[in-house]
């Protein structure tokens, strides 16, 4: 369906331009912006390697097991019926600890494997609610340190780009709150249907 919008968004740009005879203003635009996009990611890959890095290296020194542990009065809660120290709940407090991070790219392999797991674990053929309530947080996420978001504003001139870190924090535990309620409130609704 993206592609459609995306493709249709293109298509009009250029009858637009053709239209008001501003072709070579589109394609300009089209280029300079192409080359933005290249720094923008280039930028933003630096940050993920940072962070991929030392998630590799908590991991292997047991560093998310231990934080695993110390998540698991809420994972209990939140997941039930999966093993404690199963793959499935070590997976999810990895994608937990990615998004508590900022890091919504880098969490994304770990809500995959997160998926995988509970998939296997729960023998599903279908969406569980632990699955649902798993994408429900991962979507929603808490963070406490907006690393991306910091890298875009520093890269686009703020001075101070931590300086949202107290809107990010009510908005994130509002928004994690709210969908992990609807989730558990309509996880009834879901299993009937």
């Amino acid at each position: 369906m993206m592609n459609y919008i995306f493709g249709g968004m293109i298509l009009l740009s250029f009858v637009f331009s053709v239209v008001n005879g501003r072709l070579d203003q589109l394609s300009n635009a089209a280029l300079e912006q192409a080359g933005n996009a290249v720094e923008l990611t280039f930028s933003l890959v630096g940050v993920l390697c940072l962070w991929s890095g030392l998630m590799k290296i908590a991991q292997g020194s047991g560093l998310t097991h231990a934080l695993g542990k110390a998540l698991s009065p809420i994972t209990k809660r939140l997941f039930k019926g999966l093993n404690p120290e199963g793959e499935a709940i070590q997976a999810v407090c990895m994608n937990m600890i990615a998004n508590f991070l900022g890091l919504g790219n880098a969490a994304t392999p770990l809500g995959i494997q997160a998926i995988c797991a509970m998939k296997k674990e729960e023998h599903a053929k279908r969406a569980t609610n632990n699955m649902v309530t798993f994408v429900v947080l991962n979507t929603a996420s808490f963070q406490l340190i907006p690393t991306t978001i910091a890298l875009l504003r520093m890269k686009n001139g703020a001075g101070t780009p931590f300086d949202i870190l107290p809107a990010v924090w009510v908005s994130s535990a509002v928004s994690v709150t709210v969908a992990i309620l609807f989730a558990k409130l309509l996880a009834p609704v879901w299993r009937d249907s």
